[in-house]
């Protein structure tokens, strides 16, 4: 049998209304072989939740550029502990200073790509640290 391709949900979450590297992002994984989901921009942490459990992914990837992210990965870690499925992993990427990539890892989120990183970077590290969910 198979071995069942990694699911990825890319999300664009809040207010912000900046989706080209969050798209970029979702092609590149795509191609890369991985099955993905766009949420679409404005999203809540509910949605991103309730959309990375209906689709069974194994790990969501948020684009934030609006400087939100220290209220908006630890809102969506904490509802994906309250749904008991806290072994969704959460990485993410954006403008984000790197003051706060600590302060977030520390919180759950598994891994931050700054402007700059490639495409084939965030891939192998996927394909490194996330696992397909049984």
């Amino acid at each position: 049998m198979a071995e069942r391709k990694l699911r990825i949900l890319v999300a664009k979450p809040g207010l912000d209304g900046h989706d080209r590297g969050a798209k970029i992002i979702a092609r590149a994984l795509r191609d890369a072989g991985m099955e993905v989901i766009y949420t679409g921009l404005h999203q809540t942490p509910e949605m991103i939740v309730n959309a990375a459990i209906q689709e069974d992914v194994d790990a969501i990837g948020m684009s934030i550029m609006s400087g939100a992210h220290m209220t908006l990965f630890p809102a969506v870690i904490d509802l994906l502990k309250k749904s008991n499925a806290n072994d969704i992993a959460v990485f993410g990427g954006g403008i984000i200073p790197d003051d706060d990539i600590p302060k977030l890892k520390n919180l759950g989120v598994t891994e931050i790509f700054t402007p700059g990183s490639s495409t084939q970077d965030i891939v192998q590290w996927i394909r490194t640290n996330i696992a397909a969910r049984a």
